[in-house]
């Protein structure tokens, strides 16, 4: 029963801050041009981390029988998500801290989509995720969707000349610059989510903590 209070109640969270995010970002914003900023909003990984993030938490309370929900259940596909929540939350505060052109209430759902949303879901991770069966290979499975997500930012950026973080702006770095910072950032996806998996193992064996 606290499982399921948990969940719900950190899924609701952070659903309703992307929510709220949106309609600050998109719905009220004066330009009107609603497609574009709908298309550019769901083209951060902020964004796309914290969706994934509510639906492991709230979509297999909703439909436990649902095959995504069963496949959002996995220890190992939460861990991946685990990797990229944490990495959401390091990269903001190590590269892009100051540099957001947001202010007032949207820049503190931005704080909180970077700091608070990711702490609730590691906390889930480490408490209630049983992780002693997930191996070494979901730190390599993991990187699908940040190489999708990077392959996705070049082509749509090559079109509009719009990128969502200047570390991947190819009309400011160029190509090359742009492929060495994606190749780090790869290699750091690849160290955190190796690391999830140790520190998982290490969990488990010590026994997870009753709820």
């Amino acid at each position: 029963m606290a499982i399921t209070v948990y969940r719900a109640m950190a899924g609701a969270f952070i659903a309703l801050a992307v929510a709220l995010q949106y309609w600050l970002s998109v719905l009220a914003s004066p330009s009107g041009d609603v497609l574009i900023l709908s298309l550019r909003f769901f083209s951060f990984f902020t964004i796309l981390t914290n969706l994934l993030a509510a639906a492991a938490l709230l979509w297999p309370l909703l439909r436990p029988d649902d095959a995504a929900a069963r496949f959002l259940s996995r220890a190992s596909v939460r861990t991946a998500i685990a990797g990229y929540i944490v990495m959401v939350g390091a990269v903001y505060y190590l590269l892009l801290l100051g540099l957001s052109h947001r202010h007032g209430l949207s820049l503190a759902v931005e704080h909180v989509l970077h700091s608070v949303t990711p702490v609730l879901f590691v906390i889930d991770w480490v408490l209630l995720v049983p992780k002693g069966g997930v191996g070494w290979r979901v730190g390599l499975v993991a990187l699908i969707f940040p190489l999708a997500y990077a392959a996705w930012i070049l082509v749509y950026g090559a079109a509009s000349g719009w990128y969502p973080y200047p570390f991947i702006d190819v009309s400011e770095l160029g190509y090359a610059r742009v492929g060495a910072n994606i190749v780090a950032l790869v290699a750091a996806f690849l160290l955190v989510e190796l690391m999830l998996v140790a520190i998982g193992r290490k969990l488990e064996a010590r026994g997870r903590p009753a709820v």
